[in-house]
């Protein structure tokens, strides 16, 4: 499913949460949406499923989405908890509603995912533990093959086993039923492998948006003798430095030339990649002390 975006604002009262963002989705990927507490990306995802009428455009495969029954059938946006169900619901009826509502919904597939989450059918939404209730929303959204399928930290109850038990259900099943998969989360480097590309907002507005691997290209760790550090990254932008003894390694940000290539290698300095998360962290870091 293709996503086009053009001038969409989000406003609560006063509070400006999406402020004139446009950006389009070409679908077939696993998107990474990533932003500090507060960015909009909630905002933004819940503008994506329809749930308020919004100001500019949003549009799925060329339809406006909002007011559109068919269109929103085609979308699935699951957030942090299963917070759709009510707690007095059991599971089973759950996965049946879901079932009811979703053209493309599998549900050998859910009950599959529940077993994988050791999710009891039988016990009531309110009998779940925190993890489980968030595995219970990662099985609708998985369960649900929804052309646009958005995530919104949905894994972040989960203990570090079952996100990966997550990790892996969601590449395979990506693997075999290919749709376009936005994913918001803090846990940026458990699930950096699994994005093909990486949309960054702050403040409400579009930082970038780039291929994982080009965006992983902008940045280098330089290590080696301090003084040979020292005099490489100088009037390069530093994101930081780590020293021990007469060892340092200082991460750069910026696309390095082949001189710059060249000259590592003449002092001897070993060049690396650096975390994605330590990339954003940069992109979005205030500046002068404000957002």
């Amino acid at each position: 499913m293709r996503v086009d975006v053009q001038g969409l604002t989000v406003r609560y009262g006063d509070v400006t949460a999406i402020n004139d963002m446009s950006f389009s989705l070409s679908g077939n990927k696993i998107y990474g949406l990533l932003g500090r507490n507060g960015s909009g990306k909630t905002s933004l995802m819940s503008a994506l499923a329809g749930y308020r009428k919004p100001s500019g455009s949003v549009q799925l495969d060329g339809l406006p989405v909002f007011e559109n029954a068919a269109a929103m059938r085609r979308v699935c946006l699951v957030r942090h908890t299963a917070d759709a169900a009510d707690k007095g619901d059991k599971v089973a009826y759950v996965l049946d509603h879901g079932a009811a509502w979703r053209d493309t919904w599998d549900n050998d597939y859910a009950l599959k995912l529940a077993d994988l989450f050791k999710i009891g059918l039988k016990t009531k939404v309110g009998e779940l533990s925190l993890g489980q209730r968030s595995a219970l929303g990662v099985v609708i959204g998985l369960a649900s093959r929804s052309p646009l399928t958005m995530l919104d930290e949905s894994h972040l109850g989960m203990d570090t086993p079952t996100r990966y038990a997550f990790y892996d259900a969601l590449l395979h099943d990506f693997m075999e039923h290919p749709r376009t998969i936005v994913i918001s989360t803090h846990l940026i480097e458990e699930l950096s492998s699994l994005l093909e590309e990486v949309l960054i907002i702050d403040d409400g507005r579009l930082v970038l948006q780039e291929e994982a691997d080009v965006l992983r290209s902008r940045g280098t760790e330089v290590t080696g003798n301090a003084s040979d550090v020292d005099e490489f990254t100088a009037g390069l932008t530093v994101l930081s430095e780590k020293s021990l003894g007469r060892t340092k390694a200082a991460m750069v940000y910026g696309a390095l030339e082949d001189e710059q290539l060249v000259r590592a290698r003449q002092l001897g300095l070993e060049l690396g990649p650096i975390a994605l998360q330590d990339l954003f962290v940069h992109l979005t870091e205030p500046v002068g002390g404000k957002r």
